[in-house]
C-alpha cells in the first residue's frame, strides 16, 4: 500500500481484537483498539480511515458509538454483529453504519470489506473525481434542486444555505440521483453504482435504509418523500 491507513477496532472480546489486529497489521494497517463504544469515541479522530464496531458492548454499544462518531466524522463504519435479523441491520444503517459482517466471519471476507470501504472513501475524498460515473461525463460545480444545493467539488450539501452532514454513502446516492434528474434508478442500479459491487437480493434493505436516512436529513417532515421520489416497483428519482 502506498499509504498506511489507521483502523479503529472496538470489541469487548480480547481474542477477537487480537486476531483482527494481527490480521490487519499483516496487511500493513495501523490499528487502534477499544474495549467499548465509549472508548472508541474517545480514540476517534481525523487520522482514522475505518472504524470496526461490535454491536453489543458494555458501557456503550456499537450503535451508540456510531451515532456519536457520525456527529463529527464521515469515516466509514463496519459493524460486527452476532445477529442476522433485519432489525439489527436496520439499526446499524440507521445509526450511520456503512456495512456489516455477521459473526462468525471468514478473515478473507473481513479483509475484502475493509479494503472496499477504504477504497470507496479514498475515491470520495479525491477532489475532482469523486462521483459515480453514470450518464454524465462531468458534473457542474453546483447542483441545485428544490431547496438543496450540492457542491460537487467540496462534496458538501446544503439546505436553505445550511450544511447537511452526509455520510460518504449518502452523498454518493444523492449525487447519483441529483446529477441525473428525472431518471429512475432501481435499487440494483443504485447499489452497483455506489457500492461498486455485484447486486444481491439482500442488498435491497441496505439501499432502502440509506434512502430513508437521506430523506430524514433532506426533508422537513411536512411533505414526506417530496425530494427523493419512490416510483413503485421501479426505483427512485429526483425531479
Amino acid at each position: 500500500m502506498t499509504e498506511k491507513h489507521t483502523i479503529l477496532i472496538a470489541d469487548d472480546d480480547d481474542e477477537i481484537r487480537e486476531v483482527i489486529r494481527i490480521l490487519l497489521g499483516n496487511e500493513g494497517y495501523a490499528v487502534l483498539e477499544a474495549v467499548n463504544g465509549k472508548e472508541a469515541v474517545a480514540k476517534m479522530d481525523e487520522t482514522v480511515s475505518l472504524v470496526i464496531l461490535d454491536v453489543m458492548m458494555p458501557v456503550s454499544s456499537g450503535i451508540n458509538a456510531c451515532l456519536e462518531i457520525r456527529k463529527k466524522y464521515v469515516t466509514p463504519i463496519l459493524f460486527l454483529t452476532a445477529k442476522s435479523s433485519d432489525t439489527d441491520k436496520v439499526a446499524g444503517f440507521s445509526a450511520g453504519g456503512d456495512d456489516y459482517l455477521i459473526k462468525p466471519f471468514s478473515y478473507s471476507e473481513l479483509l475484502s470489506r475493509v479494503k472496499a470501504l477504504i477504497r470507496r472513501f479514498q475515491i470520495y475524498n479525491q477532489a475532482g473525481d469523486n462521483s459515480p460515473k453514470v450518464l454524465m461525463s462531468s458534473a457542474p460545480r453546483n447542483i441545485y434542486f428544490h431547496d438543496i444545493q450540492i457542491d460537487t467539488e467540496t462534496k458538501q450539501t446544503f439546505k436553505n444555505e445550511e450544511e447537511i452532514i452526509l455520510t460518504e454513502i449518502e452523498y454518493q446516492i444523492l449525487f447519483l440521483l441529483a446529477a441525473n434528474r428525472k431518471k429512475i434508478f432501481s435499487v440494483k442500479d443504485i447499489y452497483e453504482n455506489v457500492w461498486k459491487e455485484d447486486y444481491l437480493v439482500s442488498s435491497n434493505n441496505t439501499v432502502n435504509v440509506h434512502i430513508r436516512n437521506l430523506r430524514k436529513k433532506l426533508e422537513d417532515g411536512e411533505q414526506p418523500n417530496r425530494i427523493i421520489i419512490n416510483i413503485w416497483g421501479r426505483g427512485y428519482r429526483i425531479d
